[in-house]
């Protein structure tokens, strides 16, 4: 009896050896079936599907809340996000600035230009310049001042300078203020001028407006000295004779 046991587990271990050998032979390994054909999913979650990541890339997630709270266009990979940028940009660069002021200077070619000197304020000469064009017309800085072949240019009175540019429409007047010499006698070099040139500025200081002027004086002339200053252009007569 015993010796019967023995020869089975003999005839056992035969069988399994031959079974190694037979794995080993094939280069396979013995395996299980049924656990390979389960792995791939039991790699993912429970419930997933692996077809979320190309959801997500496909936009679904963007059409949702952005970061800043907008609603999803914007996040989209078309673009539609770029384009509302764009809208931004250009509300900005459409506003006034890309709009050319219109600009048409008042000189000697479309206005009639007098200077006549006043009793008050004492040694001070008013410049009246009207619009006789069809249309607007804008004085920019104040009147260039010449008389006969001076070789100096009459400086602004500083304190003058208006808020804005004066535009006068058709028969309208602006004016300029002209200090001709000290009340107290504290000027040099005076001179009577027969001949007065009034020149006009365009946008830029110092720039040439056009055509000069050159009203009438006063026959005996008008005497000036080294005090002669100017007003920049002003609206009203009473503001030119206040400096």
């Amino acid at each position: 009896m015993r010796t019967s046991r023995l020869q089975l587990l003999a005839a056992a271990g035969v069988a399994v050896a031959s079974l190694a050998l037979t794995a080993c032979q094939d280069g396979t390994g013995t395996r299980d079936e049924g656990a390979s054909a389960s792995q791939p999913g039991a790699s993912a979650p429970s419930g997933a599907s692996s077809q979320a990541p190309e959801e997500s890339a496909s936009g679904s997630g963007g059409n949702g809340s952005t970061a800043n709270g907008s609603s999803g266009s914007g996040g989209d990979a078309s673009g539609s996000g770029g384009s509302g940028s764009k809208g931004s940009s250009a509300g900005t660069s459409g506003g006034s600035e890309d709009a050319p002021a219109t600009f048409n200077p008042c000189n000697g070619a479309n206005t009639s230009v007098t200077a006549a000197p006043v009793s008050r304020p004492v040694n001070h000469m008013l410049i009246t310049v009207k619009n006789t064009g069809a249309k607007n017309c804008d004085l920019t800085y104040y009147p260039v001042l010449r008389f006969d072949e001076m070789q100096w240019v009459p400086q602004p009175i500083e304190d003058s300078k208006p808020q804005a540019v004066v535009t006068l429409g058709p028969g309208e007047s602006a004016y300029a203020g002209v200090v001709l010499s000290a009340a107290d006698g504290s000027g040099s070099g005076g001179a009577t001028g027969k001949k007065l040139t009034v020149g006009f500025q365009a946008r830029t200081p110092n720039s040439d407006g056009g055509p000069a002027a050159i009203p009438s004086l006063p026959a005996k002339g008008v005497y000036y000295d080294s005090s002669l200053t100017v007003t920049y252009w002003q609206s009203s007569m009473d503001d030119a004779l206040a400096y």
